[in-house]
């Protein structure tokens, strides 16, 4: 169905990626791409300067290495890494890429979510290609 496909990740005790990676699979053309993304935010200034430059190096192998082992539980899948605005980055990504369907995880919204928006939320609004949100 899509030959092409972006599941974006993050890594933390609230989200299970696993259900995305299942879609992922079962919509995926024979010989698609399949690609796990980790968006990176960048902290504000004036914490950043008071955080140590090897606790930042280290904490970014961290995060490519729990990407390396989600990759690995993915057959043929691959693995990107950016910096930026997480919604705004995976928009890019998708467009940069020739992505066709973005498959990601998502959170129950909350009232939080009418006054600052998701992530799933601004990806939805924003990319022009298909997106399957899972919850």
């Amino acid at each position: 169905m899509y030959k092409n496909i972006l599941v974006p990740v993050i890594f933390d005790q609230d989200h299970d990626t696993t259900g995305a990676y299942a879609v992922a699979r079962k919509l995926a053309d024979d010989g698609a791409a399949l690609t796990l993304l980790h968006v990176m935010e960048p902290l504000p200034a004036y914490v950043e300067t008071q955080i140590p430059e090897q606790y930042l190096t280290e904490s970014r192998k961290e995060i490519q290495t729990l990407l390396d082992e989600a990759v690995a539980t993915v057959p043929g899948a691959q693995s990107a890494l950016v910096h930026g605005h997480a919604g705004r980055s995976i928009v890019t990504y998708a467009k940069d890429h020739g992505i066709d369907c973005v498959i990601m995880a998502s959170h129950k919204h909350g009232i939080g979510d009418y006054f600052v928006g998701s992530t799933a939320d601004w990806v939805v609004r924003h990319v022009n290609c298909c997106v399957h949100v899972i919850r």
